[in-house]
């Protein structure tokens, strides 16, 4: 071979090396921006991830913390209902006791029961039901109550004492005919109050 060829073939093998180089170069250049792209692509992906599992984890925190709060609340709540209703127990205990003792003030209660219930209905021939103990206590008394009603009415007022009946205290009250009955024993009258009672005990209770 020629010295000429030589450099002709030599010329050639060094564009191509060169043309080689840079081809090499571009596409090394091409790697590292995908490399990087992609880097960059995962941080931005790991960062989201990390950001919502972030505010997953705050969401779940705040869950948490809402039901271990609800959850004191409520037991806190039931606690005292159960002293609540342990006062109320105590009291009707003591109630039950009072009006099976011949107290004086259970006797004045048990009479002004029976004259509002007469009151309430509005006098005439009433039928009068207290338990078995009280009967005798109020047997006596049931025409002074039954003139107290008519002067209170201005209906003429008859009382006439009925069965007998399973409660604490007080009384039941009923029209003649059946029609209309008032109960105003001590069960119904703490049945009745209970809202109030409930409300007045709690801030009695729980105000110490």
């Amino acid at each position: 071979m020629s010295s000429g060829t030589d450099k002709i073939i030599s010329s050639i093998m060094s564009e191509a090396q060169d043309k080689a180089d840079k081809i090499i170069q571009e596409a090394q250049a091409e790697v590292d921006k995908i490399n990087a792209k992609a880097t960059k692509d995962a941080d931005a992906e790991k960062n989201k991830i990390l950001e919502n599992g972030k505010k997953q984890s705050d969401m779940r925190y705040q869950q948490i913390i809402s039901e271990a709060k609800m959850n004191a609340r409520r037991a806190e709540l039931d606690g005292k209902e159960e002293v609540i209703e342990a006062a109320f127990s105590k009291a009707t205990d003591e109630l039950a006791q009072m009006a099976s003792s011949n107290d004086a003030k259970y006797t004045e209660s048990l009479i002004n029961m029976i004259k509002e219930a007469a009151a309430e209905i509005g006098g005439g021939k009433l039928i009068v039901k207290v338990k078995n103990s009280d009967a005798s206590t109020v047997s006596g008394k049931l025409s002074t109550i039954a003139n107290e009603v008519t002067n209170e009415t201005g209906v003429q007022t008859e009382l006439t004492l009925g069965d007998s009946i399973d409660v604490i205290g007080g009384a039941v009250l009923v029209t003649a005919n059946g029609d209309i009955e008032v109960n105003n024993t001590i069960e119904s009258r703490l049945d009745r109050n209970k809202k109030i009672l409930r409300s007045e005990v709690a801030n009695i209770l729980f105000s110490l």
